[in-house]
């Protein structure tokens, strides 16, 4: 999966730093329209990203057609950071995007071999962390704890108002490995149970976070 963390994680507080004074010293500047492609699967990975505003999604086609979603990545997070030299997910923009871009050599000049491999090793470590949790979400839970799970990883940490919902229905499917038939019925049995309510087609807000803790599982 692509690499990506947030700068303030203090888990990795050395690397990012590295890249953090990277991005301000030498990003530039860029925006996406909605929908619009950021990079190729199997693209060269030889700039990294850094989200300023907006959200980015990364998704591979299988050789049969079938779209999987990898991950969703909001301001601050920093993503193409891969382990080889291609892209092996294509990344494109959710929402009108801004994005701070440096060059993956750039980085390595500036920060140094050693502390260059520091960032690498980190995020790698982070990321395997997420896609642990990716995979249990998809081999152990059921569609009802798929898409609870899903809603608490977006509301948690977020004020009690409405949570905004960048994606659509089929990039949560594509997401949790689900048809979008069965999640718009999880969603509708949420809001009928009165545990979320959408005040519009992309936002939800979590009226009982118990029960909605409870059905994640």
């Amino acid at each position: 999966m692509t690499l990506a963390y947030p700068l303030s994680d203090p888990r990795g507080a050395r690397p990012a730093a590295t890249l953090a004074e990277t991005f301000e010293r030498l990003g530039a500047r860029m925006h996406f329209a909605r929908d619009e492609e950021i990079y190729a699967q199997d693209d060269d990975a030889d700039l990294l990203f850094q989200v300023v505003s907006g959200v980015v999604r990364t998704s591979r086609l299988t050789a049969d057609g079938r779209r999987q979603v990898g991950d969703f990545y909001y301001p601050g997070d920093i993503f193409g950071l891969e382990p080889g030299p291609d892209h092996r997910f294509a990344a494109e923009a959710l929402s009108a995007c801004e994005l701070m871009a440096v060059r993956r050599a750039s980085v390595r000049a500036a920060a140094g071999e050693f502390e260059f491999n520091r960032a690498i090793l980190e995020a790698a470590r982070q990321e395997m962390e997420r896609l642990q949790e990716h995979v249990l979400l998809l081999g152990r839970k059921s569609a009802c704890e798929r898409v609870a799970s899903f809603l608490i990883s977006l509301a948690q940490g977020r004020s009690d108002g409405p949570v905004e919902l960048s994606m659509g229905r089929q990039d949560i499917a594509d997401y949790l490995g689900l048809t979008i038939e069965t999640v718009s019925r999880m969603l509708t049995r949420l809001q009928g149970e009165a545990i979320v309510e959408f005040p519009s087609l992309r936002a939800f807000r979590v009226r009982r976070w118990t029960a909605l803790e409870a059905l994640a599982g």
